[in-house]
């Protein structure tokens, strides 16, 4: 027997409702341009990772005619991988400027260059931070930490296992075997703090063009270049640059790896690891935080008032949560803290939690009046930044709510009897003393 149509409409609006609840902080629909449709044959294993974690990848030549991110004042991706490393010009109404506004907008972006990088490639990494060599034909070469091969090259394929110290960028497993990497490397604008190096070079490492001789110094030089970044924007979007398109491809993912110098021979390197990992942190599958439920009011209350009075003992609460991958998770952390801010904190109290992602404190209203914020700004690395306030005024005490009597002010009230019987006394004396 059929279940009746109610019941059914009743289970599927339960169902809609739960998957809304689990709903992840960002979209699943990226826009991959490729200069070479082969491209998409030989990183095919990277792609097949996104596609298994859910994501809709439209893949694209980066000259297309059609080519466009927007329609109707809605963007039509939620991120963007670029592997287009020697395109001059993108197609369609795609230009530098629109890639990144894109990221303007909150969106996120994996950038692959290599040798061949174009202008255009090289102008887009500069404006999120980073800068490539300036010589079109420099090669980052290690003469000690290169990847061993059967072919005595001029050891631009390094094996690189400098990497960040940072659980949220690079998961919880430690990466063990090298990374493979062959290609340009770059810099950190030192102007910029939102960039960081996550795969470094090593301090034996230069950038040079390996096809000629060195007639001067090389510019970049040891740990200052770095093979891999990634800049997490104000906005929260997150960029990765690569210096390397091998980086992300199946030889490399696929390929074992010994280190010059090693005798240890892993059979697979690092590469399948390092680019699921990083590719997570960047579509926000993991360190994306939210928070919700902000709550305040007076000790002993439930309602939150309108204003405070000087003095009031009150309390605030906030939950925050962290996405899993797959569902959103109790965030732990013992260094949250609340600001009650009027151009200055007055207060400044750190949150205690109840490891259920529930952060809570109580204090007292300072005794000055005037319009405050309840201020929460939490930046952690690889954790998108938490910044929200709540606006409260705070009056003085009416004139019928102080205290009959002050206690500070008995010194005066004494004074002031003490002067009229002195008086009583002084004018009794002089009247009738002879």
């Amino acid at each position: 027997m059929a279940p009746p149509r109610h019941l059914l409409l009743l289970l599927l609006a339960l169902a809609a409702a739960a998957a809304a609840a689990e709903e992840g902080p960002r979209g699943r629909r990226l826009l991959v341009l490729l200069d070479d449709l082969a491209v998409r044959s030989s990183h095919s294993a990277f792609f097949a990772s996104l596609q298994a974690r859910g994501f809709d990848l439209d893949f694209r030549l980066a000259d297309d005619p059609k080519l466009s991110l927007h329609r109707y004042g809605q963007y039509l991706y939620d991120g963007l991988v670029l592997f287009a490393p020697s395109t001059p010009r993108f197609g369609g109404s795609v230009d530098q400027n629109a890639v990144l506004e894109f990221i303007d907008a909150g969106h996120d972006m994996i950038l692959a260059a290599d040798s061949s990088a174009s202008d255009l490639i090289r102008g887009i990494a500069t404006e999120c931070g980073v800068d490539f060599d300036e010589d079109p034909e420099a090669m980052v070469i290690d003469h000690i930490n290169y990847a061993v091969t059967d072919v005595d090259g001029d050891h631009t394929l390094i094996a690189g296992d400098d990497l960040i110290q940072s659980d949220v960028i690079l998961g919880s497993k430690k990466i063990e075997a090298p990374v493979l990497f062959r290609g340009i490397g770059h810099t950190a604008n030192p102007s910029n703090s939102l960039v960081l190096k996550i795969l470094s070079a090593s301090p034996s490492a230069y950038s040079a063009n390996p096809k000629t001789k060195l007639a001067s110094p090389p510019s970049l030089t040891g740990s200052a270049i770095s093979l891999v970044s990634v800049m997490q924007a104000r906005n929260n979007a997150r960029v990765l640059i690569s210096g390397s398109l091998d980086l992300f491809s199946n030889r490399f993912l696929k390929s074992g790896v010994q280190k010059a110098g090693s005798k240890k021979r892993h059979d697979r390197a690092g590469n399948e690891q390092f680019v699921t990992e990083t590719s997570k942190w960047v579509f926000h599958e993991r360190g994306h935080l939210k928070a919700i439920n902000v709550k305040h009011h007076k000790v002993g209350e439930t309602n939150e008032p309108g204003m405070y009075r000087i003095n009031d003992d009150l309390e605030y609460s906030v939950e925050i949560y962290e996405w899993s991958g797959t569902s959103w998770k109790p965030y732990i952390a013992d260094d949250v803290q609340l600001q009650f801010f009027m151009m200055s904190p007055y207060v400044l109290k750190t949150m205690s939690t109840d490891k259920k992602g529930l952060y809570s404190t109580s204090f007292k209203v300072p005794d000055v009046y005037g319009v405050f914020q309840f201020k929460v700004e939490y930046q952690r690395l690889g954790y998108t930044g938490l910044s929200f306030t709540k606006q409260i005024p705070v009056r003085p005490y009416r004139h019928n709510e102080y205290e009959r009597f002050i206690t500070s002010a008995y010194p005066y009230y004494t004074a002031s009897f003490s002067t009229m019987g002195a008086f009583f006394i002084f004018s009794f004396v002089y009247l009738y003393h002879k």
